[in-house]
C-alpha cells in the first residue's frame, strides 16, 4: 500500500439482518436470544406500526410502551421501567429511531436485559454502545456494552412513510457520524472506507427518497448508509459536532435530527481544512468540491431547516451553548475556542451558506 498500516479495531458483537420484508423474522431473533416475554418501545408516533409488530409477535409481547420521547428524559425512563418491571419481562424490542432506542439503553443500562433493534429512521443508534439521558435540562453521554443491540433489523419498507423532510434531517444525523469517524483520534483504514461509503449512500438516496418518499431503492440506499454510518459512531470518539447538537438539544430542547442537518455544514467548513483526508473522503462522497456546500444544499432542497433559529433557538442563547461547548476538553482537528464555537453557531443559527473555501 505503499503506507504504514498501525491500528486497533474492535468488531462489536452483535446480529444484522438486512432487506425489504426483514421484519417478519423478528420472532425468529427473539427466539435465537431466547426472549421469550419483550416489551415493544416506541414513541407515541409510533404506536400504530409498533403495535402492529407487538401483534405479530403474540405470546412474546408481553406489552407495549409508546412512551418514548426526544433526548431520553430520566421521568420518561422511570415511567417504562416501571411497566417493565411489572410486565416482568426479558428484554426490549425498540421499534423507532434514536429516541426509542435511547429509551430502551437507558432501561438496559440498569438491567442488563438485551435490546432488539428495529429502526425507522436513520439515526444510527442501534449500532452503538452508547447511551444518553437528559436531567434537569443536561444530557450526559456514556458507553456501555450492556446497551449495544443484541440484534437489529433493517427493513427499508418500515420507514417508507416516514416524510420527506424528517427523512432527509434524519439521514443528515446518520451522516455526522461518518463525517466526524472520519478525523476522529481512534478512527482505522476500516472505519474510513464505512464511512465514505456510508455517506455516499445515503447522498445518493436522498434525492430520491426528497421526490418520492416510497421510492425503494431510495430507502434501502439510505438504510444502507445509515447502518454503515452507525457502526462508525459505534467504533469512535464523537468530536465537536456531536458536543455541539447534545448541547443544543439536550439544553435547549431543540429536535435532534434537524440540529444534526443544521450544525454539520458549518461544522464541516470549520473542521476539514486540519483534517485534509477527510475533505478527499467528503469530495469522493458527494461527487463535489465543496462538501460543506453540498450537505447544505441536500438538506435546504428536501425543505428541511437550515438555520437554528427556525428551530427555536434565540441569539440570546449562544452565551450558555458556547460556555457548555467549551467547559471540557475533546478530540477534534481544530482548537476548540469560544471565538470558534460561536462563529459556527452564529453562521448555524441564521443559516447563512457554509464557506469551503478553504478546504
Amino acid at each position: 500500500m505503499g503506507t504504514k498500516l498501525d491500528f486497533a479495531y474492535r468488531a462489536l458483537p452483535m446480529r444484522v439482518r438486512f432487506g425489504v420484508g426483514s421484519v417478519a423474522m423478528l420472532g425468529e431473533e427473539l427466539a435465537a436470544l431466547g426472549l421469550e416475554r419483550v416489551l415493544v418501545l416506541s414513541t407515541p408516533g409510533q404506536h400504530d406500526k409498533a403495535g402492529k409488530i407487538a401483534e405479530a409477535l403474540g405470546d412474546r409481547a408481553a406489552g407495549l410502551h409508546p412512551g418514548a420521547q426526544m433526548h431520553v428524559p430520566t421521568d420518561v425512563v422511570q415511567r417504562a421501567r416501571a411497566v417493565a418491571s411489572h410486565l416482568r419481562v426479558d428484554g426490549y424490542v425498540a421499534v423507532g429511531g434514536g429516541s426509542t432506542v435511547g429509551l430502551a439503553k437507558a432501561l438496559a443500562l440498569e438491567s442488563g436485559l438485551p435490546i432488539v433493534a428495529v429502526p425507522t429512521t436513520y439515526a444510527g443508534s442501534e449500532m452503538t454502545p452508547v447511551w444518553g439521558l437528559t436531567e434537569n435540562g443536561e444530557k450526559r453521554t456514556g458507553r456501555d456494552d450492556r446497551v449495544l443491540p443484541k440484534s437489529v433489523i433493517y427493513d427499508p419498507e418500515l420507514s417508507s412513510r416516514l416524510p420527506s423532510n424528517l427523512s432527509i434531517t434524519s439521514g443528515m444525523n446518520a451522516m455526522a457520524h461518518a463525517v466526524e469517524a472520519l478525523y476522529a483520534p481512534d478512527n482505522s483504514p476500516i472505519i474510513s472506507l464505512m464511512a465514505e461509503e456510508g455517506v455516499r449512500a445515503i447522498a445518493q438516496g436522498m434525492p430520491r427518497v426528497a421526490a418520492e418518499p416510497a421510492d425503494e431503492e431510495g430507502r434501502t440506499a439510505m438504510l444502507y448508509g445509515a447502518w454503515l454510518c452507525g457502526a462508525c459512531l459505534g467504533a469512535t470518539t464523537m468530536s465537536l459536532h456531536h458536543k455541539l447538537c447534545h448541547i443544543l438539544g439536550g439544553t435547549f430542547g431543540l429536535p435532534h435530527a434537524d440540529v444534526h442537518a443544521v450544525v454539520l455544514p458549518h461544522v464541516v467548513a470549520f473542521n476539514t481544512p486540519a483534517a485534509p483526508a477527510t475533505a478527499a473522503a467528503l469530495k469522493r462522497a458527494l461527487d463535489t468540491e465543496a462538501p460543506a456546500r453540498t450537505l447544505y444544499e441536500l438538506s435546504r432542497s428536501a425543505g428541511a431547516a437550515t438555520s437554528l433559529h427556525e428551530l427555536g433557538l434565540g441569539e440570546v442563547d449562544l452565551d450558555l451553548a458556547v460556555e457548555l461547548a467549551t467547559r471540557n476538553p475533546y478530540a477534534n482537528p481544530r482548537p476548540v475556542t469560544p471565538q470558534a464555537v460561536r462563529a459556527i453557531l452564529t453562521a448555524a443559527l441564521i443559516g447563512s451558506p457554509p464557506n469551503d473555501a478553504r478546504i
